[in-house]
Parts: C-alpha cells; sequence; structure tokens
C-alpha cells in the first residue's frame, strides 16, 4: 500500500500573526486614519515651537503662581495632559476598535478569515501592526517636543526621565489598544463605546472619590508618571489633584493583567464569534 503524501501543513500560530503583521502594518500607516492622527500629534510639537519662540523672546512661555516654569517642566506638563490623557486614548480608540470592525464595514474579513491560520491571530497581528504603527507616530513626536523644550544643559540630567516618559506612552499605547481591541471584536458599532470609556467614563471616574477609578486605566498609569515628570511647581500642582495613586508596581501589575486579559479575550472572541457581514 503506497503511504499517502504529506499535504502542507498549516502554519504555526506566530507565523500566522507574522504574516497578518506584515500585511496590516503597512495598510495602517498609510491609511487616511494615521494621516489625521499625525496630525493631532503634531499639534504638541507646534505648541513646543511656539514655546520656544516665546522663550527665546525673553518672555516666560508659562508661570504658575508667579513662578516661571521651565522647559523641563512644560514638557512633563505636556507628557501628562496633552499625550496620555489625550493623545494615546485617541490612538488607542480609533486604531483599536477598528482592528476588526473595519474588516467587518468593508467586508474583508471573510478574505482574511479564509486564510489557513486561525482567527485569532488576526488580531493579534493586527494588534502588532498597530503598537508599531502608532509608536512610529507618537513617540517620534516626543522626542522633538523634548529637544524643542528642554535646554541643552539640562538634557543630561533629564535623558533618563525621557527614556521613562516613552516608556509610560507605550505601555499607555499597548494597554488601550488591547481594551479597545476587546470592545472592537464584541460590539457591532465599538467606535461610540470607545470614545464615550476614554472621555466619559475615565474621565469622571478619576474624580470621583472611593473605588471607581480602579476600573479605569489612567488611574493606574498616573501612577507612574510623577516618577518620569522633571519636579516642578507646576508638575506638583497637577499631582496634587490625584493624590490617591497605587505603587508603581501595582499599577504595572493590572496594566499588564489588562493588557494580557483583553487581549486574551479579544482573540477568543473573534475566534468563535459569527461575523456576519453586511450587503
Amino acid at each position: 500500500m503506497s503511504a499517502k503524501p504529506a499535504g502542507p501543513k498549516d502554519p504555526s500560530y506566530v507565523s500566522s500573526v507574522a504574516r497578518i503583521f506584515d500585511l496590516s502594518l503597512g495598510q495602517m500607516l498609510w491609511s487616511r486614519r494615521t494621516i489625521f492622527l499625525a496630525l493631532i500629534v503634531g499639534g504638541p510639537v507646534l505648541l513646543a515651537i511656539v514655546a520656544r519662540v516665546v522663550d527665546a523672546s525673553g518672555v516666560a512661555p508659562l508661570r504658575v503662581n508667579g513662578v516661571r516654569v521651565g522647559g523641563a517642566g512644560i514638557f512633563g506638563m505636556m507628557i501628562w495632559v496633552l499625550f496620555l490623557r489625550f493623545i494615546v486614548p485617541v490612538l488607542g480608540v480609533f486604531y483599536g476598535t477598528a482592528l476588526i470592525a473595519d474588516e467587518v464595514e468593508d467586508k474583508t474579513l471573510t478574505y482574511l478569515f479564509a486564510r489557513p491560520i486561525q482567527r485569532g491571530a488576526v488580531l493579534i497581528g493586527k494588534y502588532a501592526a498597530y503598537l508599531v504603527c502608532t509608536a512610529l507616530v507618537v513617540l517620534p513626536s516626543v522626542v522633538i517636543v523634548y529637544f524643542l523644550l528642554v535646554p541643552f544643559s539640562e538634557i543630561g540630567a533629564s535623558f533618563v526621565p525621557l527614556v521613562m516618559d516613552l516608556g509610560i506612552l507605550g505601555i499607555g499605547l499597548a494597554v488601550y489598544g488591547a481594551l479597545f481591541a476587546l470592545i472592537g471584536a464584541l460590539l457591532k458599532r465599538p467606535l461610540l463605546v470607545g470614545l464615550v470609556f476614554a472621555f466619559g467614563w475615565e474621565q469622571v471616574a478619576l474624580l470621583v472619590p472611593g473605588y471607581l477609578r480602579q476600573f479605569t486605566v489612567a488611574y493606574y498609569l498616573q501612577a507612574l508618571v510623577p516618577h518620569a515628570m522633571p519636579a516642578d511647581g507646576a508638575i506638583s500642582l497637577l499631582e496634587s489633584v490625584f493624590r490617591e495613586v497605587p505603587s508603581p508596581w501595582t499599577s504595572l501589575f493590572w496594566l499588564v493583567f489588562a493588557l494580557v486579559a483583553s487581549l486574551y479575550f479579544a482573540a477568543r472572541t473573534v475566534e468563535r464569534r459569527e461575523y456576519v457581514l453586511e450587503q
């Protein structure tokens, strides 16, 4: 009896993720969504240029209680207010919710699922592409703002805090992206829910005394920020609004937990859910 010829093996999970990542990265980098969000990220760069010009003219760009805020302090405030509290959640919402929802809306999900790869690998591969794409949008902007605002003489002393800021932003992008990827996998119209969570629920919960803030991503991210932000009177003023924060290690634990759990359940949802493409 002749042996049955061996057929081609299905690719491994890691290989499937790599294929989807390679396919998705170029699409994300050159999409209209990325161009629009690049303009948003360019806002802090424009503000930094204005602050540098004003400072060069001999006028303090920012004062708090009559005290001049240095370039490092302004940079720290921009990391807190603009990047962590606005830009990172926006990127997470617009990209994370779209990982599966865009494929459903464009009726291209069938072509991805027709490939000999696991369905969950589709989401993980697109999520990996999201991380690289958003990092390429956000992190260069942060570095440009840093060199525009921080005097050359202070760069050596503030370089480590800059690296910490970049790491915190990376964690924020990863966690928000994973959470909104789960929302995008579960819901038919996830963008609205994502916006409500990021700019409704989180903003309210952080201001309400009690345990509700523990169910937000921002609560744990802000516990890491003061350790990376330069010490300054203005920064201390911002920190005083959020006195009750967990320890950095506690924050890292819950952020990693949220990241892993969200990705796991998002991939499981994609594996099991039957997506109906509207005609």
